[in-house]
């Protein structure tokens, strides 16, 4: 049981893959902040920190980064010298994160920051090590990008058998004794399902809940595009022997 005035939790993480986000950096970070100080206040987390990875962006979003720093102790910042694409975007952030709770997710808040207080309790209530979110509505982003992610989850679903609804969407909560055992190599979108085939076949316990989604409004995304996609499966092919290898560790997770 929790001693009054005790968090469950010493530190949460947040870290943003951001690449030209102009438009929502100040907005993302802001979220975020109030979402943090609401876990605080319920004892969910002692502290935090939200780190913005900013993969050579070429619009106005590195320099937003560094003033959100200097105004808020809360808020890093990582530049990449050169673009790194989602997967090494990933890396970066999983290397910076310093929290025992760490939570990855996108800059255009595809959910509402509401529900990590629901994520937490599940955390905790359910000892699970990762709750992983999906979205409760697609229709909303269009028939293309819905038919690609059901056809992209079969096939994840069908090599690996690890059945998540949606294993791309950036919704992952995560405890820190699962970033010490997991370690991913893709440099492309793959690294989602990647990542949570590791965590699954080395015995982590996988919660997911349905979220309400909000898609992007502004700016581009470019997880659809034929190249990404094409780049997604040759991972995913160049990984499978690897993957297929993984075991559960010896004795439960610690």
């Amino acid at each position: 049981m929790k001693t009054a005035g005790v968090a469950h939790f010493e530190k949460l993480s947040i870290f943003f893959p951001m690449w030209n986000e102009e438009d929502y950096i100040r907005r993302t970070i802001a979220a975020a902040s109030e979402a943090c100080l609401a876990l605080v206040r319920q004892g969910e987390i002692a502290d935090y920190e939200l780190i913005v990875v900013d993969d050579a962006s070429t619009d106005a979003t590195p320099g937003i980064a560094d003033e959100l720093a200097a105004a808020d102790p809360h808020v890093l910042v990582v530049h990449h010298p050169v673009n790194r694409k989602l997967g090494g975007s990933i890396k970066t952030g999983l290397a910076a994160a310093t929290g025992d709770v760490v939570l990855y997710t996108d800059a255009d808040l595809p959910f509402d920051m509401a529900e990590l207080g629901r994520a937490f309790r599940l955390l905790r209530t359910y000892e699970a090590d990762i709750i992983s979110a999906y979205r409760l509505d697609r229709t909303t982003e269009g028939v293309r990008r819905t038919v690609y992610s059901f056809v992209y989850n079969g096939l994840v679903s069908a090599a690996f058998g690890v059945r998540l609804r949606d294993i791309n969407f950036a919704f992952k909560l995560i405890r820190r004794r699962v970033l010490d055992h997991v370690e991913v190599k893709s440099e492309g979108s793959f690294i989602d399902a990647e990542f949570m085939i590791r965590a699954s076949r080395m015995g982590f316990q996988i919660m997911q809940i349905g979220v309400d989604y909000f898609p992007r409004t502004r700016g581009e995304s470019t997880l659809s595009s034929p190249a990404v996609i094409a780049t997604m499966i040759g991972e995913m092919r160049k990984l499978r022997t690897e993957l297929k290898s993984v075991r559960p560790l010896a004795g439960p997770p610690a």
